[in-house]
């Protein structure tokens, strides 16, 4: 993996909201907003920051590796905790639930329904 987190949330392209270059074309914050308080959440500036890094990394990989996202994450989060940090503000997984909520298509395997996640 060539790309640091901070390389990645570099915006490139500008798109529809400039908060959030490289979302999809049909994604916007309210429809994240909403899906959140559907699962039971309330988006902070962390779980922004999560989206827009998933958003940069799918933006520069079609079908990016769960792992290296996971790694990736894990490594930008590294100080308040890393990924022990981000399942617990995405008890979803920081990787499944932080696509579905940046209107990404999380990538094969990201979802595994034979563990449980942090609650």
């Amino acid at each position: 993996m060539a790309d640091t987190m901070r390389d990645i949330l570099n915006p490139g392209a500008n798109n529809h909201d400039p908060r959030f270059p490289q979302a999809p074309q049909d994604w916007g914050a309210a429809d994240a907003e909403q899906l959140a308080g559907d699962e039971g959440l309330r988006l902070n500036d962390d779980h922004w920051e999560t989206i827009r890094a998933l958003q940069a990394f799918f933006a520069k990989e079609d079908q990016p590796n769960p792992r290296a996202l996971h790694d990736a994450l894990d490594e930008h989060f590294h100080e308040r905790g890393g990924l022990k940090y981000l399942y617990e503000i995405f008890p979803g997984g920081p990787v499944a639930q932080g696509c579905r909520l940046a209107g990404l298509k999380p990538p094969a395997g990201a979802v595994n329904h034979s563990f449980g996640s942090v609650q």
